[in-house]
C-alpha cells in the first residue's frame, strides 16, 4: 500500500481549519446575543468606588479624566507602583501578556507552531537571559519598585482569568484552552526593553542591504543609494564636530551625497571588498535575508526608514511666557492599543520617602513614567540612531570558530519551545565572542555567509554570520527611568541619562528654572576598524569592537545661543566629530522643516505659544516634492498636451508643496513617486532591497536628479534614456492610476482617499480571520502627512499608500504652568475591544487635535470623571 501520511496530515489540516472556523462562529454567534455583551464587558475595569489591593499601607486614589486617563496618588512610593501595576493590569494585561511571551520567545505557547521561526530568533538572540541578567543589575530601591509593580499586576490576576482579563483570552480559547497567564515578574517588565532596543536598533537593515546591493551593482552605485549626510543643506542638532544647528533657509538645496574622510574611505573600501558580487546560484538565497527580518516580530509595526520622532525645546527667551516650551512625537510603527499608556504617579506629600509627582507616557508592562515632566523639568525622547550592531563573518569548525589564528570554542546552548497543540521543539544556539550566530536562522544568512566565503577562496561551510548587538551586553538601563522621573535639575537629569544606555537616544531637556538642554545617552561602540556599514570579518580582531565611547564625550548641549534645539533623527553632531556614531543619520528633512517653521516665527518677533508647538507637529510641508515637481512642470511643458504628464503638470502648477489631506496635487504627487521608484530603480535591484520612498529615497533621487543623464534614468525596456523621459514615463502612468483609484475628475482627488491608518492590534489583528480582525481592530483613519514630513504619516512607496509608521503619541509641555500642557495618544487608555477608551483619542489624534494634560492636583481633581480607591 501507498503511504497515506500526506493525506491524512492533509485530511488533519481541514479538520482543523473547520474546528477553528466553526468555533469562531460560534463565539460570533455569542457575541450577538446578550451573552456575548456580557462576554465582551466582562473584562472592562472597575473604575470608580473601592477595591482592596493587598499590600498596600494606605488608600491609593486613582482619578481619571473623560478619556480614561489615571492619575494615581499614593503616600508611599511602593503603595504608588503596587496601584501602577494593578492599574496596567486593568487596562493592559493581554498586551503585557503577549509583549512578555514575545520577548521571551515563547509566542508558540499561545499561537502554535506558526511562531516557532519567531521564537527562534528571539531566543536566540537571548533577549530573556539578558534582562534576568539586568534584573541582578537594579539597585536595590529600583528592584523594589519591579517588585512593588509586579505584586500589584499578580494582585489583579488574583481575582481575574479567562475573559474576565480580556476579551483576547477568549478568542485564544478557541484554539488554546489550556492556557493560564503567569504570574508577572520584574524580568517580564525589563525584557521590553530589549524589545524597544530592537525596534530602535538603528542601521543593521541599511548594513545588509548594502551587503545585497553589492551583490548585484558597483560599488559605486551601492554609494548612490546610500549616501552621505548633506551637512551644508541641513541641520545638525549641535555644532560640535562643524555641525551648524540653525543656519538652514527654505531655499536650502536638495540633500546629497557627502564624502567620508580618507580613513572612512579605507574602511568602506575594505568592506567592499568582502563584499564582492556572489556567483548567480547564491543570488536567491542572499534576496532571503531582507524578507527574514521582515519575518522578525516589529513590536510596533514594520520597522524602516520612517521609524523616528521629533523633538524640539524652545527657551523662555522666545515664548509668550518667558519659559520653556517643549514638544515631542515619537515616530512608531502603528498598533492597537498604542505602544503607549498614559498616566501621573504623584505622592501626597512628595519627600525624601516618596520623591515621585510625574506624568506621562509609560509602557503597560513597566513601571514609572518613560516621556514626560515632573514638578521641576520636561523631557523628550528621539532616536539617535548610532551604529550599534555588526555582522560579522565567522569561521567555524565543528564546534569551534577561528578568531586570531587559534581556535575557539563555541558558546553553545539549547533551548526547549512549547508549543501548543503540538510537540516541542528543541533549538541549540550558538555563539562567538560576537554574538550569537544568525546564520542558522535562515537560508538566507547562510547566503551571505556563502558569499563571503566564495570571495576569499575559502569552503562555504565553514562560515557562518554572527550578530554583535549593544542590547545584548547587560546594562543598568532599568534603572535610569526612575532617576529621570526624579531628576530636578540639569546635573540630576544627566546623571540619570548616564544609565539610559540602550536604546541610545536623543534627550532633550527644560526646567521652570529656564534651562534647556540636550544630552545624547547610550553604549555606542568603538571599532578597532571598518564603519559598520557592511558585515566583517570576524575571525581577526582587527574590526573588533575595542570599548564604547564615553558617556562625557558623547554630545550635550546645555542652552545654546539661538535659543532652541530641535531633534529629528538628523545628525547629532558635524563631520569633523572625532569619534563616529553612525553614517546612517536621517537624512534631516523634518528637522530641517523644523527649523525653517521656528526660524521664520523668530524672525517675526512672535512670542512661541503652545499652540505654535502643536502647529508645527502637524507640519505637512514635503520636501521631496518642492525639489521634484519644478522637474515635472518643464518635462509636462515638452509633453503632448493630451499626456499623464502634461495633465499632471497642469494639476501641479501653483501647488504649495503640502500634503495635507484634501490636496489632490498631493495625491497625484504621490502616485507618481511610488511609479518613479518602481520604475527607475525597483525594476534594477534585488527584489529583497526594494525603494521603499523614506528620508534615504529622498536623498538618493534628489541627488541623481541633478544628473539627468544618469544611467538610473536609462531603461531600454521602458524606452527611457534621461531623466526626463523617464519622469514623463513615470508621469504618465501615475496620472492613469489616480484616474483608475481616484475618479476622473481631478477636482476631487484627496491624498487621504489614499492615505489612511488602520490599526492593527498587535496580536490579533492580522489572523487572517476576518471576524476576528474586525473584533479587534479600528479605522481607516484618513490622514495627511507622509514619509519624512514633520507630520510623519509613513508608508511604503513599495507596497502602496497606507500609513504604517506615524506619531505614536503628540505631546507639548508648558514649562510656565504644567496644567497648560498638551496630549494625545495614538489609541486609548483602554487596551479591551469596545470599551469607551479603547480608541476615543485616535479621531482627535487623526486631525492633529490634542487634549488638556492636567497635573495639579486641583486639576487632576477638576478633570476627574471617574475616581477608584485602592484600599489596604
Amino acid at each position: 500500500m501507498g503511504d497515506d501520511t500526506p493525506r491524512l496530515r492533509l485530511h488533519h489540516r481541514v479538520l482543523r481549519t473547520l474546528g477553528v472556523t466553526l468555533a469562531v462562529l460560534l463565539v460570533l454567534a455569542v457575541l450577538a446575543g446578550g451573552l456575548g455583551i456580557w462576554t465582551v464587558m466582562r473584562s472592562f475595569p472597575q473604575t470608580s468606588g473601592s477595591l482592596r489591593l493587598p499590600g498596600l499601607t494606605a488608600p491609593v486614589t486613582v482619578a481619571r479624566d473623560s478619556a480614561g486617563v489615571p492619575q494615581l496618588t499614593a503616600r508611599t512610593s511602593d503603595d504608588l507602583f503596587r496601584a501602577q501595576g494593578y492599574v496596567h493590569a486593568q487596562d493592559r494585561f493581554w498586551e503585557m501578556d503577549f509583549r512578555r511571551h514575545v520577548t521571551a520567545g515563547r509566542l508558540s505557547e499561545l499561537f502554535g507552531a506558526s511562531q516557532i521561526p519567531t521564537d527562534t530568533f528571539i531566543r536566540t538572540l537571548g533577549w530573556r537571559q539578558v534582562a534576568e541578567q539586568e534584573v541582578k543589575l537594579l539597585d536595590k530601591t529600583s528592584l523594589r519598585y519591579y517588585q512593588d509593580y509586579a505584586d500589584g499586576v499578580n494582585a489583579y490576576l488574583a481575582t481575574h482569568s479567562g475573559a474576565e482579563l480580556s476579551l483576547e483570552y477568549a478568542v485564544l480559547g478557541i484554539q488554546n484552552p489550556g492556557y493560564h497567564p503567569e504570574k508577572w515578574t520584574p524580568a517580564d517588565s525589563i525584557a521590553w526593553l530589549k524589545a524597544m532596543a530592537w525596534d530602535l536598533r538603528s542601521n543593521l537593515e541599511d548594513e545588509i542591504d548594502r551587503a545585497l546591493l553589492a551583490t548585484t551593482l558597483t560599488p559605486e552605485q551601492v554609494a548612490e543609494l546610500h549616501p552621505g549626510y548633506a551637512y551644508a543643506q541641513h541641520p545638525t542638532i549641535t555644532a560640535l564636530g562643524g555641525g551648524s544647528p540653525a543656519t538652514v533657509s527654505p531655499d536650502a538645496a536638495p540633500a546629497g551625497s557627502t564624502p567620508a574622510s580618507a580613513s572612512a574611505r579605507a574602511d568602506a573600501d575594505a568592506n567592499t571588498a568582502l563584499a564582492a558580487v556572489p556567483a548567480d546560484d547564491y543570488r536567491d538565497r542572499l534576496e532571503q535575508v531582507a524578507s527574514s527580518l521582515d519575518a522578525l516580530p516589529q513590536l510596533m509595526g514594520p520597522a524602516g526608514d520612517d521609524i523616528g520622532s521629533n523633538s524640539w525645546v524652545v527657551s523662555g527667551a522666545h515664548t509668550a511666557t518667558g519659559k520653556p516650551l517643549l514638544a515631542n512625537d515619537p515616530h512608531l510603527g502603528a498598533v492597537m492599543p498604542s505602544v503607549w499608556y498614559q498616566v501621573g504617579l504623584h505622592c501626597a506629600a512628595v519627600g525624601p520617602d516618596c520623591p515621585f509627582d510625574v506624568a506621562g507616557f509609560s509602557f503597560s508592562g513597566l513601571p514609572g513614567v518613560i516621556i514626560g515632566h515632573n514638578s521641576r523639568i520636561a523631557w523628550g525622547f528621539t532616536n539617535l540612531g548610532p551604529d550599534v550592531a555588526d555582522l560579522y563573518v565567522e569561521k567555524v569548525t565543528g564546534n569551534t570558530y577561528e578568531y586570531d589564528g587559534k581556535q575557539v570554542p563555541l558558546t553553545i546552548r539549547h533551548e526547549t519551545i512549547t508549543v501548543a497543540g503540538g510537540p516541542d521543539v528543541r533549538i541549540t544556539v550558538r555563539s562567538t565572542r560576537h554574538g550569537p550566530i544568525v546564520t542558522d536562522l535562515s537560508d538566507g544568512y547562510a547566503a551571505i555567509a556563502k558569499d563571503q566565503a566564495g570571495k576569499l577562496g575559502v569552503p562555504a561551510q565553514t562560515f557562518q554570520l554572527s550578530l554583535e548587538w549593544t542590547a545584548l551586553t547587560p546594562g543598568p538601563t532599568a534603572n535610569a527611568i526612575f532617576a529621570f522621573d526624579t531628576a530636578h535639575d540639569w546635573v540630576s537629569f544627566r546623571a540619570a541619562a548616564a544609565s539610559f544606555q540602550v536604546p541610545s537616544q536623543n534627550l532633550l531637556y527644560a526646567d521652570v528654572d529656564g534651562n534647556i538642554g540636550y544630552q545624547a545617552p547610550g553604549l555606542i561602540p568603538v571599532r578597532a576598524s571598518g564603519d559598520g556599514t557592511m558585515p566583517v570579518p570576524g575571525w581577526t580582531s582587527q574590526y573588533g569592537w575595542v570599548g564604547t565611547i564615553p558617556y562625557n564625550q558623547l554630545p550635550n548641549v546645555l542652552n545654546p545661543p539661538g535659543g532652541y534645539i530641535v531633534t529629528a533623527n538628523n545628525a547629532a553632531v558635524g563631520p569633523g566629530f572625532p569619534a563616529m556614531i553612525t553614517r546612517d543619520w536621517d537624512y534631516g528633512y523634518r528637522a530641517n522643516q523644523i527649523e525653517v517653521r521656528l526660524q521664520k516665527l523668530l524672525a517675526s518677533g512672535t512670542k512661541l505659544t503652545s499652540k505654535d508647538m502643536s502647529a508645527i507637529q502637524a507640519d505637512t510641508y514635503d520636501a521631496n516634492a518642492a525639489a521634484l515637481v519644478p522637474i515635472l512642470l518643464a518635462v509636462g511643458a515638452k509633453s503632448d498636451p493630451t499626456s499623464g504628464a502634461a495633465r499632471g503638470a497642469a494639476l501641479l502648477r501653483g501647488w504649495n508643496y503640502h500634503d495635507d489631506g484634501d490636496s489632490a496635487e498631493a495625491a497625484y504627487f504621490a502616485v507618481f513617486w511610488k511609479n518613479l521608484l518602481a520604475d527607475a530603480f525597483a525594476r534594477k535591484l534585488p527584489a529583497s532591497a526594494p525603494p521603499t520612498g523614506g528620508d534615504r529615497w529622498f536623498a538618493v533621487v534628489d541627488a541623481l536628479a541633478q544628473h539627468p543623464d544618469s544611467a538610473w534614468w536609462a531603461d531600454s525596456k521602458l524606452g527611457t534614456s534621461d531623466r526626463d523621459e523617464m519622469f514623463a514615463y513615470a508621469a504618465d502612468r501615475a496620472w492613469s492610476e489616480a484616474t483608475s483609484r481616484l475618479g476622473g475628475d481631478p477636482k476631487s482627488w484627496r491624498w487621504d482617499g489614499l492615505h489612511s491608518l488602520e490599526l492593527t492590534n498587535a496580536s490579533f489583528g492580522s489572523s487572517g480571520v476576518a471576524p476576528i480582525e474586525w473584533l479587534f481592530n479600528r479605522g481607516p483613519y484618513p490622514v495627511g502627512g507622509g514619509s519624512s514630513i514633520v507630520d510623519a504619516t509613513g508608508w511604503d512607496a513599495s507596497v502602496g499608500y497606507q500609513v504604517d509608521r506615524a506619531p505614536s503619541m503628540r505631546m507639548v509641555v508648558d514649562l510656565a504652568d504644567f496644567d497648560r500642557s498638551t496630549w494625545i495618544n495614538l489609541t486609548g487608555a483602554s487596551g479591551h475591544a469596545f470599551d469607551p477608551h479603547y480608541v476615543d483619542q485616535a479621531p482627535l489624534w487623526a486631525t492633529g487635535e490634542t487634549r488638556p494634560w492636567p497635573f495639579s492636583p486641583q486639576a487632576v481633581k477638576t478633570a476627574a470623571d471617574q475616581t477608584l480607591t485602592l484600599t489596604p
